[in-house]
């Protein structure tokens, strides 16, 4: 049998290649006929992986991280019908049954049968079900059928493998935020976090038709990254006054819509820039969309942050002006994206070049080996979207 090797998260700011179980059709004593079991050709480090491995989570050590996955079936179940041994495929970040109710309405990211403390799963991430990541060579994937996407041509993937490694999250979650903002055919639009999902947010924005797209960020180097694709940008360090930024490029202080791509470690805005304030973003959201707008959350928030900078943040619970956004009628959307509900079209958009992803989060392959640099380099701020690529199978 096969070796198998993964990121483990050891503790905080700690992660190590492990050696590891290889994947079993399973799931605990029971025989799990619906599952597939993929060889990786590319597994992504994520900012929700970071928070993890900042500490800022209740992750036990010995995870293995990684819900970012694409590979190549090369075992199936006997229930499986649809995917066969040689497929490549994309794998949802959410873990779905497709049996439940939520899967039914396709609420993917809340099913009801794949966690036992609560709605929703996710590979390799705390609270979220005990499934094994797939920062690995090798993992298991339930529910095949219904989980997977095929690409529909294996050469012609791998020659865009870079952009289609972005489907199993950062992509979809990006479109989510922008879509349930309400982001459509010309409207004004502020992302807040230029880091990969903040980035490919501004990217879905352009693609569903955006007149401007503006993200505000603290890092000079991400800035830069989001203005290489035709979006304004606010450096948040230097002012706290986002509306009088954003006048400055609309002429008006306000935006049609905005995303909060930041989540829950963010920061004060200007001369408190260096100091977590995990409110500031959504409550300037609140300001600077229009009466009847939208606000995205694709950001996460957790329920329990260990580092969290007093009491009521330790448990999720922010300082949120709520009356704020009643008084403007704005609709807020929060939680996991329903990657399922999004993957295939935007599949579709990358095969047909009418995005090009992997340029705008500026993806950068590294070895598995290398997978604990690519988490002290994506710390410290860099202006990239680690890939790993475990076999060395994605082309230089």
């Amino acid at each position: 049998m096969a070796g198998n090797r993964g990121l483990a998260y050891m503790g905080t700011r700690h992660v190590e290649v492990k050696s590891i179980d290889y994947p079993k059709l399973a799931l605990g004593d029971r025989k799990c006929e619906h599952g597939v079991i993929l060889k990786i050709v590319s597994t992504n480090i994520c900012g929700s992986d970071q928070h993890m491995v900042r500490g800022r989570t209740t992750a036990p050590k010995g995870l293995i991280l990684g819900h970012e996955i694409t590979g190549e079936v090369i075992e199936k179940g006997r229930d499986v019908e649809f995917i066969n041994v040689g497929d490549l495929v994309s794998v949802p970040f959410n873990i779905a049954c497709g049996r439940c109710r939520n899967c039914k309405e396709r609420n993917t990211g809340v099913c009801l049968n794949v966690n036992p403390s609560r709605p929703g799963a996710a590979y390799g991430y705390v609270d979220m079900g005990g499934w094994v990541g797939g920062q690995a060579e090798y993992v298991m994937v339930p529910y095949a059928d219904w989980n997977l996407l095929k690409f529909p041509d294996k050469a012609q993937a791998m020659e865009k493998i870079r952009d289609l490694t972005c489907l199993s999250d950062i992509l979809p979650t990006g479109y989510h935020g922008a879509v349930t903002a309400g982001v459509t055919t010309g409207s004004t639009v502020y992302v807040a976090g230029a880091g990969p999902v903040g980035l490919a947010c501004a990217a879905a924005c352009h693609l569903l038709g955006a007149a401007v797209v503006i993200v505000g960020d603290m890092n000079a180097e991400r800035l830069a990254q989001a203005r290489s694709f035709r979006c304004e940008t606010v450096d948040l360090s230097k002012s706290d006054k986002l509306g009088e930024h954003i006048e400055q490029i609309l002429g008006v202080p306000e935006v049609d819509c905005a995303v909060d791509c930041v989540g829950f470690e963010a920061r004060g805005h200007g001369a408190g820039s260096q100091k977590e304030a995990p409110a500031t973003v959504l409550n300037s959201l609140m300001q600077i969309a229009r009466a009847a707008g939208g606000v995205g959350i694709p950001g996460l928030y957790v329920t329990d942050d260990p580092g969290g900078i007093d009491e009521n943040a330790k448990t999720g619970n922010l300082s949120i002006r709520i009356g704020l956004g009643w008084a403007k009628s704005l609709h807020f959307m929060t939680g996991q994206c329903p990657v399922m509900k999004y993957n295939r079209g935007l599949m579709m958009a990358i095969l047909h070049d009418k995005i090009k992803i992997a340029k705008a989060v500026n993806v950068q392959v590294i070895t598995l080996d290398n997978g604990p640099k690519g988490y002290q380099d994506f710390d410290k701020g860099a202006a990239k979207k680690f890939v790993i690529d475990p076999h060395h199978g994605i082309a230089a």
